[in-house]
């Protein structure tokens, strides 16, 4: 029942460990990403033990384009790793389809329907 983010925080014990960027499509990364302020700006979600290494990474979102859902702990971060309503899906051009193309051009998610995602996870 352990995260491999609780893994890697383990391994890693001196690090800040922070998951974030997983559960997107890399090129939704691109395709997504909006100003601050702008009415579809997509929500990623970030999970991490330290509140100063969510933050910098939340500054990082935002300089990048996106705003940020906190998902937890890395303990919590299961809610947004695969077969998980938050993986992909929400940014996906077609979100009843499990799958997506090289091609999907994306849709914006934001931080209300990320936090819906994240709520439906239920842990197999």
């Amino acid at each position: 029942q352990t995260t491999t983010s609780e893994l890697l925080q383990r391994h890693l014990p001196d690090a800040k460990v922070v998951k974030a960027f997983n559960n997107i499509y890399f090129k939704h990364l691109t395709a997504l990403a909006r100003p601050t302020g702008a009415a579809d700006r997509t929500a990623l979600p970030i999970a991490g033990d330290d509140p100063g290494a969510k933050a910098s990474a939340t500054r990082l979102l935002d300089l990048l384009g996106f705003d940020t859902v906190d998902g937890g702990t890395l303990a919590d971060s299961w809610r947004f790793q695969r077969d998980t309503p938050a993986y992909v899906v929400p940014y996906a051009q077609n979100p009843q389809g499990l799958g997506i193309t090289a091609d999907d051009p994306g849709r914006s998610a934001d931080a209300a329907t990320l936090r819906t995602a994240l709520a439906a996870a239920t842990r197999g």
